[in-house]
């Protein structure tokens, strides 16, 4: 029969430094984990609980990165950090919000656990619902590191072994999924700014993602938010009509109430925001 000291010496081996872990995911790494022993360790400080069933071990330091990664992995959690988060990780965000509070935004179809909401106090967990035709598009990988507490390259030189996976979406997708909480969330002038940052976005993939994209909405401020900036890689996609037939949809579509409707895309849009039509003079008369 395992001794509690057996006990204590596995944990340390099993348990990762960082990371929140199930009741069910220690079990499954060693019968000597059974509820009697996990009682044992709590009860003897070997281990913290952070919600019923849910622990850590002592004194740690929970970041966010590392509740993510063991969201992604040990919870087994389809989702992913998205829209303004996922800018901010990839050198996108064009400023920081002043609050001392955090906002993490998560993209998942499935609900956050309740713990979150009180796991990391200056960090507020904040779920969206995926874009559900995008799919697995558009994502890039990293892997947090529990020492360094940060998130790196899964090519970078000499990573260690024990690093966790982290899903990020890439710039293209997290700029459509922060046009999906446009006005709501996030205002017409936030999300044009963000773009006007976007100078080295990948035409490629955007096209593929907006191939797939077929919320009318999203589709339709993307183009009109790029043909705002007039960036060079707007001339390397291809003109929403020649996406597919959905194209942009019909009708209009009232976005910002009291603005004014932007008659090429068909949206309405805040009044300081909008620009007359280009003037065309007809030469075949000449």
């Amino acid at each position: 029969m395992p001794t509690n000291a057996n006990r204590r010496e596995l944990l340390q081996t099993v348990m990762p430094e960082g990371l929140p872990v199930t009741k069910h995911w220690l079990t499954k790494q060693s019968p000597q984990f059974d509820r009697h022993a996990l009682d044992n360790l709590l009860k003897s400080k070997q281990l913290k609980a952070v919600a019923p069933g849910v622990y850590v071990r002592p004194g740690t330091h929970l970041t966010w990165q590392g509740v993510v990664a063991s969201l992604e992995t040990i919870f087994s959690r389809d989702l992913n950090v998205g829209g303004l988060t996922a800018l901010e990780l990839q050198g996108f965000a064009h400023y920081l919000p002043l609050s001392r509070q955090r906002s993490v935004h998560l993209y998942s179809k499935d609900a956050l656990p309740a713990w979150l909401d009180h796991a990391i106090p200056a960090v507020q967990f904040v779920r969206h619902n995926r874009l559900p035709s995008l799919l697995g598009f558009g994502f890039v990988h990293r892997e947090y590191d529990p020492i360094e507490r940060t998130l790196i390259d899964v090519e970078a030189p000499g990573r260690r072994q024990d690093l966790w996976p982290v899903t990020l979406s890439s710039p293209e997708r997290a700029y459509l999924e922060v046009l999906m909480d446009v006005p709501e969330a996030i205002s017409f002038e936030h999300a044009n700014q963000l773009l006007q940052g976007m100078t080295t976005l990948s035409p490629r993939r955007m096209e593929q993602l907006l191939r797939k994209c077929t919320n009318v909405k999203v589709r339709r401020l993307f183009y009109w938010m790029a043909e705002r900036n007039a960036y060079a890689w707007l001339k390397k996609l291809p003109p929403p009509q020649a996406l597919d037939d959905l194209g942009l949809g019909s009708g209009n579509r009232v976005l910002a109430k009291g603005g004014r409707l932007d008659p090429k895309y068909r949206i309405t849009v805040p009044e300081e925001m909008w620009t007359p039509p280009a003037r065309t003079t007809d030469k075949s008369a000449s």
